[in-house]
């Protein structure tokens, strides 16, 4: 029987250590990297064109509108016959179509539905079309030159798709 207590205090302290190392100091030493100033600024997913980075300003490509707020991810259960949803979708209809200076029944549908996850760099290659003369006046390329920068992100065996992290770096790169 003094065995068994001595094992069964033994693992008693293991437990209690491990809690507080794995449950306590563990999680509060990440929370408190995580609070340092100026750590985040400017944040961006490099190295990788698999998720979408939106930029900010009309020398860049917007990607597909997100159901989520950044960082997150996550999609909607709101279908086209939900008045909430229809109203969304017609107000990005409005929305891009007077930022891009065409009839709202030329904005593609790509532009105004969000991805599933709301992290998918791809639009149509429509989509990207619409946005080359914004891009080209803003970015100070001409428009051939951002056709060009377009054509080499676009991509699809099944689906064609321009991958809009991808480009948006071609544009800094030949800005």
């Amino acid at each position: 029987m003094n065995n068994f207590l001595k094992q069964s205090w033994a693992g008693l302290r293991i437990l209690l250590a491990l809690t507080v190392l794995l449950g306590v100091l563990y999680p509060l030493s990440v929370w408190g990297i995580s609070r340092i100033p100026g750590l985040h600024a400017n944040a961006e997913a490099t190295g990788t064109t698999l998720v979408a980075v939106a930029r900010e300003g009309d020398q860049y490509f917007v990607p597909r509108p997100s159901a989520a707020t950044l960082p997150a991810s996550g999609g909607s259960n709101k279908s086209e016959i939900n008045e909430d949803y229809t109203k969304v979708v017609a107000e990005r209809r409005t929305e891009i179509a007077r930022r891009e200076g065409v009839p709202e029944n030329e904005v593609p549908q790509d532009a105004v539905t969000a991805s599933a996850s709301g992290l998918d760099p791809h639009i149509s290659p429509e989509y990207a079309a619409l946005q080359v003369p914004r891009v080209a006046r803003a970015s100070g390329l001409s428009v051939e030159e951002v056709r060009e920068l377009v054509a080499s992100a676009t991509h699809g065996t099944f689906t064609t798709t321009v991958n809009v992290t991808a480009l948006n770096r071609a544009i800094d790169s030949a800005s």
